[in-house]
């Protein structure tokens, strides 16, 4: 009877659980608005959030593509995207690749600072640092205009060079000779052009590196005001005339168009334009500047002045190794030429070689594998490898860089012993004599596989060992007019500069060192002055290194870079 009632009781709550809940949807449903019957398709789907993307495999598409319908671009609207991409790729290349080249001037600034003595060390630094800003200045004015105003449309970068277009020149035996351009002064006018712009940039740079050169081989009594004055002269006169010649579409470049010189002088990347045109200017200053005090004794045989910081100039080695890679590439202008890796890696093994057979010269030579030597081996083996890396095969580009090492010992005590000129860093041999080797070895060892077309000639570049001796005749051209050119023209510069304005510092300035007198200030003030076995002074803390003799046991060997 009980469990009966407990039934009941439960089917009563449920009843009246029910009623309540049946109630209130009636309330409900009476209080909402009556709604109408759509006839239109329900709503889209919000768009399902991105999805990561760590590989990048699936980041860009279609509707990146400029168009007027996006995600539907016509075939015109691809190719053109198309083609500004590759325009822009090779931009960034060769602004990157300038960028890198801009970057050697710290290595030049420590090379040469490292390899001279301390009580000069503040006047050297200047020297490398304001070559840059005064040489830029007047490359920007006029030097510019002089070198590449008449090249033309330049491939790589889509023809937006197409407004330097004119080009002085006079005819000769029925052939036009170009001699330098007259468009871009100033980067004005129609040369407000970005193309324009970036190929100033990269040749710039290219023109720093000839400048600065000469800084080397005149420093430690070189008045800094005539210094200033051949900043000017070399980056508005001489490099940009003669770099017009092979690179902006002057004489040199057409011999192969109008006598059937190979491809005319080809030199990819500046043995010649930029190495051997600083180290023949090198060599005209340093011959009217005259030698150091001290260098020579009255018998002609000459004294080592040593090095104040040998870590200190093999660091700017390294740093001019590592800008080189920006030099050699970089001179495809286009980062779409995969040749480029070809061009890298040549560029990488010369410098090997040539340190290699520079240190087992000095050790054969001398007992001792002499540091700054091998050093200057690897530049050497650099300089030499610029004209033809990308003409030749590895092979080939290690035996350029080996005689390159071996050349520019030679080349050191030849101009110190025979020409008795003082270059207190080997510039003379390390840019002049190696950059005309590496434009020579061009025209012997470039094997056909690259260059078609170059210098508006049909066909690849090919060396007198591949086929073609012409080419070897072009490069030789080339080469003598840089070394008649370069040298008569700097050598009336610093001649009539000498004879008006005087070139050099007093004596006394010189045995004091010139960073006091010139500077007016000292590059290590927390140094005590001693007197120095050359008869001047140096750093008290160097004593221990400026004092002694090299260590293969010679006075005679002349330190270099």
């Amino acid at each position: 009877m009980k469990s009966r009632r407990n039934i009941l009781r439960l089917g009563v709550a449920v009843a009246l659980l029910a009623s309540l809940a049946l109630g209130g949807a009636m309330v409900l449903a009476a209080e909402e608005p009556a709604k109408s019957v759509s006839t239109e398709a329900p709503a889209a789907a919000p768009p399902a959030p991105p999805k990561p993307d760590p590989s990048g495999a699936a980041t860009g598409g279609i509707g990146d593509i400029p168009a007027k319908v996006v995600g539907k671009p016509t075939l015109e609207e691809v190719a053109d995207t198309v083609g500004h991409n590759k325009v822009a790729i090779n931009m960034m290349w060769t602004l990157v690749a300038g960028f890198l080249v801009m970057f050697m001037q710290a290595g030049f600034a420590l090379a040469e600072t490292g390899l001279t003595r301390a009580k000069n060390a503040a006047h050297t630094m200047m020297m490398n640092m304001m070559v840059y800003a005064l040489g830029m200045t007047g490359y920007w004015i006029m030097g510019y205009a002089l070198q590449m105003g008449g090249v033309g449309a330049v491939s790589a970068l889509s023809g937006g060079t197409a407004n330097l277009a004119s080009e002085f020149t006079i005819t000769l035996f029925g052939k036009e000779f170009g001699l330098f351009g007259m468009t871009g002064f100033f980067l004005s006018g129609v040369s407000y052009d970005a193309a324009i712009f970036t190929l100033f940039l990269f040749q710039m740079v290219f023109m720093d590196t000839a400048a600065t050169i000469p800084t080397g081989a005149m420093a430690e009594r070189w008045k800094f005001s005539s210094f200033v004055v051949f900043a000017f002269f070399i980056s508005m006169i001489t490099y940009p005339i003669y770099a017009n010649w092979v690179w902006g579409g002057g004489w040199l470049s057409t011999l192969g168009k109008s006598f059937g010189l190979g491809h005319g002088h080809v030199d990819f990347a500046g043995s010649s334009v930029v190495h051997m045109v600083g180290g023949v200017t090198a060599l005209a200053g340093a011959w009217v500047l005259g030698p150091r005090l001290g260098k020579f004794n009255r018998d002609g045989s000459a004294n080592a002045l040593p090095a104040h910081n040998i870590p200190m100039a093999i660091t700017g080695a390294f740093i001019l190794a590592f800008g080189w890679f920006g030099f050699n590439a970089g001179s495809t202008l286009a980062g779409t030429d995969l040749r480029i890796g070809v061009v890298a890696t040549n560029t990488m093994l010369a410098s090997a070689s040539g340190a290699i057979s520079a240190m087992f010269y000095m050790w054969a030579r001398y007992g001792k594998p002499d540091p700054s030597m091998a050093m200057n081996g690897m530049l050497a083996g650099l300089v030499a490898i610029t004209a033809p890396c990308a003409f030749v095969n590895s092979v080939s580009a290690f035996i350029i860089g080996a005689a390159a090492g071996i050349l520019v010992c030679l080349s050191v005590f030849f101009v110190e012993r025979t020409l008795k000129i003082d270059d207190p860093v080997g510039a003379i041999s390390v840019h002049g004599t190696c950059g005309a080797w590496g434009v020579l070895s061009l025209g012997l060892f470039a094997d056909g596989t690259y260059g078609d077309a170059f210098n508006g000639v049909p066909g690849t570049v090919r060396g007198l060992f591949y086929g073609d001796a012409s080419q070897f005749v072009a490069q030789a051209i080339g080469t003598l007019t840089n070394l008649v050119f370069v040298f008569a023209a700097s050598w009336a510069f610093f001649k009539a500069y000498d004879l008006v304005f005087g070139m050099r510092v007093a004596p006394e300035v010189e045995i004091e060192g010139l960073d006091i007198p010139e500077m007016g200030a000292l590059a290590y003030p927390d140094f005590s002055l001693v007197p120095s076995h050359s008869g001047g002074i140096s750093s008290g803390s160097q004593t221990s290194t400026a004092n002694r003799e090299p260590a293969f046991g010679t006075a005679k060997k002349p330190q270099t870079v």
